[in-house]
């Protein structure tokens, strides 16, 4: 079953809240920020203008595996600077094969200016996929069952 339901109905239920930092402060102060907002990326920003994002598997694999500090490395030495992009009248479905092929977890979104307006998670399209079909599959035995 393909979904309707775009990006833009995604973020207007979700929020379009997007959290972010500045490349040249330190990584400890990253993850400190993604813990308080409970979010597991932080788009990177120098005066404004998106740079790259910051995930915790950047945390994970460039400096815990690599045996570095986060009070010591500084955000752009370890930042994601390919942004991969989503856009708002793209579907779930769509966005989902974009972050699989590109094997990204985070997804800024671009509204129709090509300002990022959201970012959405991979458990953000998975949470919204399961709800659209449990919505069918209630339909569905609404209609079989009277």
């Amino acid at each position: 079953m393909k979904s309707v339901k775009t990006i833009k109905r995604l973020l207007d239920s979700k929020g379009r809240q997007v959290f972010d930092i500045g490349p040249d402060e330190w990584v400890y102060d990253a993850i400190a920020k993604m813990a308080d907002k409970e979010v597991g990326a932080l788009l990177v920003r120098r005066k404004g203008v998106p740079v790259g994002i910051i995930s915790e598997r950047d945390y994970a694999r460039k400096v815990i595996l690599k045996g570095r500090l986060s009070k010591e490395t500084k955000i752009h030495e370890i930042m994601t600077t390919e942004l991969v992009c989503g856009r708002e009248d793209q579907t779930i479905e769509e966005c989902m094969a974009l972050m699989t092929e590109k094997r990204v977890r985070h997804l800024p979104i671009l509204d129709d200016q090509g300002q990022i307006c959201g970012v959405v998670s991979l458990g953000d399209l998975v949470k919204s996929m399961i709800a659209e079909q449990q919505f069918v599959i209630e339909q569905l035995e609404n209609y079989i069952y009277g």
